[in-house]
């Protein structure tokens, strides 16, 4: 039938909460004491919502600017505050250095003196008629003197010129003076060389001096190489930074006379004038041995020379490689020398450079330039990296070379000067770690002035001081919601690595602590401080005790969300900058403040809960209930701890704090279960939740209440294994307890309905009363895996053995199997009462099979029973679900049989036919409750009850002769089923005489029989023949 085919199995309950909510708040369903879930769900999305939150706040960007640091300083520098008098002396040495600027600037300087003018006012606040006075006096002073420093550092690829396939080759240089316009001119069609004859050239009037032989400077001769390293170092005095020439040879020596030591043979030379003829004396008297000798005995000698225009030097030097250039046509050459040339002062005729060092005047000006340009920045100027506008670097840059400061020097100086500007007004701090690895390129201790040495201690010792101010207030100054202040804090921290790693560091400071030592110190302390911060903020001290352990509840919440914040962003940036462990200094000082606040709380609150007639209230269970999931949360982060710091932890066996408490929360959540399902029941009016579903909110209700109340449980996830089976076994016992508390009222409540006459409403009622059963039934099946019994198993086998698994096996095995039963037991009772209505029915269908007359076809007396069977069934099949419709099923298979028996047991003597009509409808049944394999199965079908009513018709059934064949057959059948015997076997044939009260038997064979002779054989049973008569219950046998 249709009825039964193509049904589809309703899904089992979800399990999921947020599959339960959901379908509740589609349908509608009102709770009864909803408002107790809803606060103990919020209790347990809490802790993921936080940390949700904490992991968006340290990813998201608000853009925001990060807080400023200077407000978290005890004692802020500012930056040098100069006097008027100090300005215009600062004033007077940059116009100094604008006015006396050599070398050839760069596309990064400003060409326009006019320009630099301007700049300079705005950066000293000088007015034009005081800037005129100044300019003035500037270009009437006298105009700096200059020297060129030269390094020759190597030279490579030369040419061989000794038979070996090397040279051994030096150098000789010197500043050749300016050339008149016609020497220029003769310059071009030949070039100078230390070896070649010159004219005597009109001696300039202004230098008429003697000029020592040291002018001239010689390096050390490098044997048997073509890739000489000499790295020697001259300084020249320029007569004429536009005309004045540097010169230098390579030659090859060949010989073993010092080209120093002839050098010193000729005592002086007139005039710079006659310095090519005192470059070829030298070189003759090297070669000859200080007598006179043929140049070109010696022109092979020659490997190349250089000339360099002294105003084709810029402004910050040289430091290349130079190819070198052959002396005429005839010359071959081949190769490089790496020069390094820097023009520098030496005399600046300036107020300040006459008393104060250079170094301390540069960083004075480099001082006031950075309070300016870092006031021009406009945007993130906290992010600031330090890069000067064009005036500012050509004033900066022309300074430093002119005062001649070392990279060294300068590096130094611009990290103190930085430095000191960053405490002030801040900066990037990708830059300060930038000026502090340049400063550690550069060191050098050998060359380094004591005074600048004790200056660079102090930065480092001030940077380093508030640097580790900020660490104390990082929380604040560096918060996660801030991804530049969190950048920020990064490269501090680098920079704090930085300084203690550098050899610079630990020169001028070699008393200072350790950085690991001062970290931690400052970690702890900026952890307590922030605790107690926290403390003050929610004071948990105030208030009723209810309230003291709500405020506790915030603080340990804040507390967890730290400890996230530590884990996910500080622990990052502390272990990848400085190599220390920040979430664990952290978190254990953290976890133990927690724990002496909260063991104490809760030892008042078990304290006021052991007084008698003292009960906890709803508030406080939620409360305690609240802290525990907290602190549970608190605890989680232990196993981001390295291995050896998760002993001892203060919060181990905080659950010991709860035991007493959570059996009163058990009984607050089981009696708010209760409350509930009454209230669902009430508001149900039984009817399905969703077109697709077979059940009422009600049902719902109740699995989301279960589904809640074993969420706690797993949430709670109590450690201790034996505490864990007493609170196992008492939610099971209360969830089952409550099961049969909504199956009780499910039934009154179909109970009252029974009085309204409607008889179809109340069948698709009791339908959904059955439904809402099977679907409490189905979750509560799911209890041992819902609340993890093989775990606890597992635990209880471990710590107690295996007594204590079969203890856990027994106790919960039980109480499930009781309730199964009791909701069965409640379900069939309802089946019951829904056949009951249809007996009526089916006696009147049944009642027309048996008094259908004979001439009518059986299809025709079967057909209303089968059609009232079908509608019926539609009507189940639509209303319930399968479990519930093959109870039903069963039921009413049952009561089909029993009917049917009793009707042919009431019709004793009828027709042959009337017997084989209800044989014909019995299989007709059959085959309709078993709906090609969709309804019960055969061997459900088929029982004990049915085998006899079957038994009772086919036999009724049929005539004497076939009665008779049956009767042989069955003989048959038990004479194939005997079972052999030791004894052997006989046959007999048995007839009683009813007129004379006789019976006779005939014994017609026997075989297997015992052997009792001597020769094996026994008697012929073939010649037995006996008669006997039975009186009064004894039968007398006698031989034929």
């Amino acid at each position: 039938p249709e009825s039964l085919r193509g049904r589809k199995e309703t899904p089992a309950p979800a399990s999921n909460p947020d599959t339960l909510s959901t379908e509740a708040a589609a349908t509608g369903v009102v709770e009864g004491d909803g408002e107790f879930f809803e606060r103990m769900k919020s209790i347990l999305q809490k802790q993921g919502n936080m940390q949700r939150s904490a992991r968006s706040e340290s990813l998201s960007d608000s853009g925001a600017p990060p807080p400023p640091e200077a407000a978290w300083q005890t004692a802020v520098p500012e930056c040098p505050a100069f006097t008027r008098r100090e300005l215009d002396l600062l004033y007077e040495e940059a116009l100094y250095t604008v006015v006396n600027r050599v070398g050839v600037p760069s596309p990064q300087y400003v060409m326009d003196e006019t320009e630099l003018f301007a700049y300079l006012q705005k950066v000293f606040d000088v007015g034009q008629e005081e800037h005129d006075i100044i300019l003035q006096r500037v270009r009437g002073s006298k105009r700096a003197s200059y020297s060129l420093k030269v390094s020759v550092m190597k030279g490579k690829n030369l040419l061989a010129k000794d038979a070996n396939g090397y040279s051994d080759p030096y150098c000789m240089l010197g500043i050749l003076l300016g050339q008149s316009p016609r020497e220029t001119e003769e310059k071009k069609e030949r070039k100078f060389s230390f070896r070649k004859k010159k004219d005597k050239a009109e001696k300039r009037s202004s230098v008429r001096e003697v000029l020592p032989a040291k002018y001239i400077q010689v390096t050390e001769v490098k044997s048997q190489t073509l890739n000489p390293v000499w790295n020697e170092h001259f300084v020249f005095e320029i007569d004429d930074v536009y005309s004045d020439l540097l010169h230098l040879d390579i030659w090859d020596h060949d010989d073993d006379v010092s080209v120093a030591e002839a050098c010193k043979k000729l005592n002086e030379v007139s005039g710079f004038k006659g310095m090519g003829r005192y470059f070829k004396q030298i070189a003759k008297s090297v070669r000859t041995n200080g007598t006179a000798a043929s140049v070109e005995e010696n022109v092979d000698d020659f490997l190349g020379c250089l000339n360099i225009p002294i105003n084709e030097i810029p402004a910050n030097g040289f430091d290349k490689w130079f190819k070198l250039e052959p002396r005429s046509s005839a010359s071959k050459v081949q190769g490089e020398c790496h020069l390094i040339l820097r023009l520098v002062t030496t005399q600046r005729d300036t107020t300040l450079g006459k008393k104060d060092s250079y170094a301390s005047i540069h960083e004075r000006l480099l001082s006031r330039v950075l309070q300016y340009e870092h006031a021009q920045v406009k945007t993130e100027p906290y992010n600031w990296e330090g890069k000067l506008s064009q005036p500012a670097w050509t004033l900066i840059s022309h300074h430093a070379v002119q005062t001649d400061l070392s990279a060294q020097q300068k590096a130094i100086i611009r990290w103190q000067c930085y430095s000191q500007h960053h405490r002030a007004h801040t900066m990037a701090y990708t830059f300060l770690l930038e000026l502090l690895r340049n400063v550690e390129q550069e060191w050098d201790d050998s060359t380094l002035q004591p005074e600048m040495e004790q200056g660079l201690a102090d930065s480092f010792g001030l940077f380093v001081e508030y640097c580790l101010a900020l660490l104390k207030n990082m929380r604040q100054v560096f918060p996660c919601s801030s991804a530049a202040a969190v950048a920020r804090c990064e490269f501090m921290l680098r920079c704090l690595g930085q300084i203690h790693a550098m050899q610079t560091f630990k020169k001028v400071c070699p008393f200072h602590n350790e950085l690991h030592v001062e970290i931690v110190t400052v970690i702890k302390k900026s952890t307590l401080e922030w605790y107690e911060g926290t403390i003050s903020t929610f004071k948990p001290e105030e208030g009723t005790l209810e309230e003291q352990m709500k405020r506790l509840v915030l603080v340990v919440d804040a507390v967890s969300a730290d400890v996230q914040k530590s884990q996910n962003v500080y622990n990052k940036l502390f272990s990848s900058a400085v190599k220390i462990d920040f979430f664990s200094i952290s978190y254990r000082q953290l976890e133990k403040l927690v724990a002496d606040d909260v063991c104490a709380a809760t030892e008042k609150v078990c304290g006021s809960l052991e007084q008698e007639g003292s009960r906890l209230t709803q508030g406080m269970g939620e409360t305690l209930f609240e802290l525990y999931m907290s602190l549970k949360t608190l605890k989680q982060y232990r196993e981001f701890l390295p291995l050896k710091d998760t002993k001892a932890l203060a919060l181990s066996g905080f659950h010991d704090w709860f035991k007493s408490s959570i059996h009163k929360w058990l009984q607050i959540v089981h009696e708010r279960s209760c409350d509930r399902i009454r209230k669902a029941v009430e508001v149900d009016k039984l009817e399905p939740v969703h077109p697709l579903s077979k059940h009422s909110t009600s049902a719902v209700d109740v699995t989301t209440c279960f589904n809640q109340v074993r969420e706690f449980w797993v949430q709670l996830a109590w450690p201790d294994s034996a505490g864990a089976f007493i609170f196992v076994t008492r939610l099971t016992d209360d969830v089952c307890s409550a099961a049969v508390c909504y199956s009780e009222l499910i039934k009154r409540k179909i109970e009252r309905s029974q009085q309204r006459p409607d008889s179809k409403n109340l069948t698709n009622q009791l339908c959904i009363a059955l439904n809402n059963i099977e679907h409490v039934r189905k979750f509560i099946s799911n209890l041992p895996k819902d609340l993890d019994w093989k775990a606890l198993e597992q635990a209880m086998e471990e710590s107690c053995g295996a007594d204590g698994k079969e203890q856990v096996q027994k106790a919960l095995n039980a109480q499930l199997l009781n309730i199964d039963m009791d909701l069965q037991r409640e379900a069939k009772r309802m089946i019951a009462n829904l056949t009951d209505k249809m007996v009526l029915d089916l006696k009147k269908y049944i009642q027309h099979i048996s008094l259908s007359p004979d001439s009518i076809n059986n299809d025709d007396a079967v057909t209303p029973l089968m059609k009232y069977l079908d509608d019926t069934l539609v009507i189940l099949n639509e209303s319930l679900v399968k479990e519930n419709l093959d109870r039903v099923l069963h039921g009413l298979w049952r009561l089909l049989l029993r009917l049917i028996f009793d009707t042919v047991a009431e019709n004793r003597g009828v027709s042959v036919e009337f017997y084989g009509r209800f044989h014909y409808t019995v299989e007709a049944l059959v085959e309709f409750f078993h709906a090609e394999g969709e309804g019960l199965t055969l061997e459900d079908l088929r029982n004990e009850d049915y085998k006899a009513l079957e038994e009772e018709l086919r036999l009724n059934k049929c005539s004497s002769n076939e009665l008779i064949e049956q009767y042989f057959l069955e003989k048959i059948c038990q004479q194939r089923t005997l079972k052999h015997s030791k004894f052997g076997r006989i046959s007999v044939k048995c007839y009683y005489e009813a007129a004379d009260q006789r019976l006779t038997v005939e014994v017609l064979h026997a075989a297997d029989l015992i052997a009792l002779d001597a020769n094996g054989r026994g008697m012929n049973p073939g010649a037995w023949s006996f008669t006997g008569r039975q009186e009064g219950g004894t039968l007398f046998v006698r031989s034929c």
